[in-house]
């Protein structure tokens, strides 16, 4: 497994967990897009993402969109979005609803992972369900 941080400091704490991490910002998608060489499933994990309420917007707006847009000349094969965490209400929402119009559109398998837990565990737990039932 991989996982992307924007900092050197998250990429340590992703390869400390045991995956291996590569840098790249969402705001500039090309960096992700590289990083997708092998990659079955992406998880679009921004439910409890941080900056300014533009940058959130964006993130689980046009962003998020011009992803899933993206994905479809890929080898991708399935998409989990997390439609919980503590980024306003309305945004995951935004979110959840491009994931479902992408899994229409494109026929993208997408789940959309919710919590109304606060143990992060239960959440991870929930990522990993989601991703094994995409690889199925």
């Amino acid at each position: 497994m991989r996982g992307t941080s924007r900092t050197e400091e998250g990429a340590a704490a992703i390869e400390q967990a045991g995956f291996e991490a590569a840098l790249a910002d969402p705001d500039r998608l090309g960096t992700v897009m590289a990083c997708l060489e092998g990659v079955s499933v992406v998880c679009w994990l921004m439910g409890s993402a941080t900056g300014s309420p533009e940058q959130l917007a964006a993130l689980h707006g046009p962003r998020l969109e011009a992803m899933l847009e993206r994905l479809v000349d890929t080898p991708v094969r399935g998409f989990v979005y997390e439609g919980s965490g503590s980024v306003p209400v309305h945004l995951l929402d935004q979110g959840s609803a491009a994931a479902h119009a992408a899994a229409e559109t494109w026929s993208i398998p997408v789940t959309v992972v919710e919590s109304s837990q606060i143990d992060q565990p239960v959440e991870v737990e929930a990522l990993r369900s989601a991703v094994s039932e995409l690889l199925v």
